[in-house]
């Protein structure tokens, strides 16, 4: 199983559901849901909690998609879908190591040179045409 929000779809969201689901015989993902993201990061997704997960839910490798309520049902979701491995990018290491006891947890190093963060800063930052 993973957590994330996979908004602005991009090659390391890609990589991280690959590479999540060379360690399991099935993935699940959990796709954090619109109003989660805003108490987290102070903005709305992009794309809105259905947009993202159709788009996750078509990736090859994932088996089941459902939405991220609250952030505190993390290991009620774990033990709902009966996870064995849990994954989660290198940027959260240690922020998930509370549910060592029920899974293994596997922080994976994060694709370099992209996040979603940086893009939404970079078309930002860009000026309209005059």
């Amino acid at each position: 199983m993973t957590f994330g929000t996979f908004d602005l779809f991009h090659i390391g969201h890609l990589r991280l559901l690959e590479r999540s689901a060379a360690l399991g015989d099935r993935l699940v993902v959990c796709v954090s849901s619109d109003q989660l993201v805003l108490s987290r990061k102070g903005r709305l997704p992009l794309f809105s909690e259905q947009q993202r997960m159709d788009i996750v839910r078509s990736i090859r490798c994932v088996d089941k998609v459902f939405v991220e309520e609250a952030k505190g049902l993390k290991r009620h979701y774990l033990l709902e879908h009966r996870a064995d491995v849990v994954t989660m990018g290198d940027d959260y290491t240690n922020k998930f190591d509370e549910f060592n006891d029920i899974v293994e947890v596997v922080y994976l190093k994060r694709t370099p040179d992209i996040s979603t963060t940086d893009i939404v800063a970079q078309i930002r930052s860009l000026k309209p045409a005059p």
